[in-house]
């Protein structure tokens, strides 16, 4: 069972590392909702919705590769 969860860590790794480095652009920010502040020399930027969204389908993936 350990050994299935770092397996499939890994390939997420993998994944990712790819898309970061072709720069892929992942249609995933700035979502309606995210709350962005901007000021002269501030800047706040914190992505709930985006959070949630990836939330839903890391959950989706993980309950269907761990089912029994």
């Amino acid at each position: 069972m350990a050994a299935r969860v770092f397996l499939l860590i890994g390939i997420i790794c993998l994944i990712i590392s790819f898309i970061l480095y072709k720069g892929i652009k992942i249609p995933i920010g700035r979502l309606p909702g995210d709350i962005f502040i901007k000021k002269e020399n501030f800047v706040f930027y914190f992505p709930i919705v985006s959070s949630i969204i990836i939330s839903i389908i890391l959950t989706l993936i993980f309950s269907i590769l761990f089912r029994r």
